[in-house]
């Protein structure tokens, strides 16, 4: 379970995070909505070590992580797609998901495991072409493989439907919801698309000016009015 705790981070002078506090269980997928400049993805960062966090703390399955860095987390299981996907565009679709074996030792990390390509069968299908060359629902879905290639038991998501057609969003939602059906692997997804979120949410949660000002059961988004906290 990952465990957040009085979740303190600033820019400069500005409070971004104010005391944030929440778990993500395993076999759940804990959907982080909210409108743009709230510090979701700023949350995020913090969870992936890519921003220390000023106050509070961070536990994954029962550690303390909040002095880790990135490779640390990655080793303990943790697995993030950031926002933009940031796939190496140079690179064969193939060669992208190798990087995500990178926590292995060599002789583990030398083929793709056959989930991935199960998963997303069009990257099989493009394995040999360049990441740059793929549509950005394609990217995507690369983005995610990768992720998944380091087999990780936390799985962080951001906003994996921005920019991408409904083809591939639906295929995407499919797959999440496969990979929390399994579960073992805790799911946190950030989300501006309220109809995904709330298809896939075992757990919501709403954030306003750096606090969670709401949170819940799924189930009950629509009951709660979580569509019109989010709204735009």
């Amino acid at each position: 379970m990952l465990n957040v705790e009085q979740l303190h981070q600033y820019y400069g002078g500005s409070h971004i995070l104010r005391g944030l506090t929440f778990q993500a269980r395993v076999g759940e997928v804990t959907c982080l909505l909210g409108r743009n400049g709230v510090g979701k993805t700023t949350l995020l960062r913090c969870l992936m070590g890519l921003l220390p966090a000023r106050e509070g703390q961070v536990s994954w399955e029962g550690r303390v992580i909040t002095g880790h860095k990135p490779h640390q987390r990655v080793q303990a299981g943790i697995a993030y797609v950031p926002q933009g996907r940031e796939i190496f565009p140079r690179l064969s679709v193939e060669e992208n998901l190798l990087m995500g074996l990178s926590r292995f030792p060599a002789r583990q990390a030398r083929a793709v495991p056959a989930f991935i390509y199960e998963l997303f069968p069009v990257l099989e299908q493009m394995k040999h072409r360049r990441g740059g060359d793929l549509s950005g629902g394609q990217q995507q879905q690369l983005a995610i493989g990768r992720a998944l290639a380091s087999q990780p038991r936390l799985l962080i998501l951001d906003e994996p439907t921005e920019g991408i057609q409904p083809s591939v969003i639906k295929e995407i939602g499919g797959v999440i919801k496969q990979l929390a059906a399994r579960g073992d692997m805790a799911i946190v997804l950030v989300e501006q698309f309220y109809d995904f979120a709330a298809e896939l949410a075992d757990q919501y949660l709403v954030m306003a000016r750096g606090e969670i000002v709401s949170q819940g059961r799924g189930v009950d988004m629509e009951r709660d009015g979580v569509r019109g906290l989010v709204a735009i």
